[in-house]
């Protein structure tokens, strides 16, 4: 385990990352809109708000700002796209559409990290070859998904999601 977690910081980051897994597939998973989704919803929120952050503290693979940080801005910026339009019940029309899109891609996102995450631990495998193909693979599912199903969250949702 020494090769994987390197400090506290380290261990904490692993820690809200898979409680940001197991509440974001769960929120995913369930029925939209009810008191148990917005609980599980601000539960995964938070503890994606504590992964982004703590990725900022972490530099031992790149000795300084580096890729992985760029995704946390990257994750920071989705997490506030879905959070906002929901918090706030704005813009009117299509709040609840973009709260979805960027919510889903916001556990599409730490997917693709966790799996790139697995895939780059496997001893002797090419560092970004793993990161790529992970990425890719995972992005592009979930594109597919996401367009396979898109009229029927439009009408669950009654309205529009981000994508057209």
């Amino acid at each position: 385990m020494n090769n994987i977690i390197h400090d506290s910081l380290g261990a904490f980051h692993v820690m809200v990352s898979v409680l940001a897994l197991i509440s974001g597939t769960m929120v995913l998973a369930m029925r939209k809109g009810n008191r148990k989704h917005k609980q599980v919803g601000y539960f995964y929120a938070f503890n994606m708000l504590l992964v982004n952050l703590t990725a900022f503290g972490i530099y031992r693979l790149w000795g300084g700002f580096g890729l992985f940080h760029v995704a946390a801005i990257i994750g920071l910026l989705t997490l506030l796209a879905g959070m906002l339009p929901i918090i706030f019940r704005k813009p009117r029309q299509s709040y609840i559409g973009l709260h979805f899109s960027f919510m889903y891609w916001s556990i599409i996102g730490l997917y693709a990290a966790f799996i790139s995450e697995t895939l780059t631990r496997i001893p002797e495998t090419p560092f970004f070859g793993m990161l790529g193909i992970a990425t890719f693979g995972v992005m592009a599912v979930a594109s597919w998904c996401f367009r396979r199903y898109q009229k029927k969250w439009d009408q669950q949702f009654k309205q529009h999601t981000l994508v057209k």
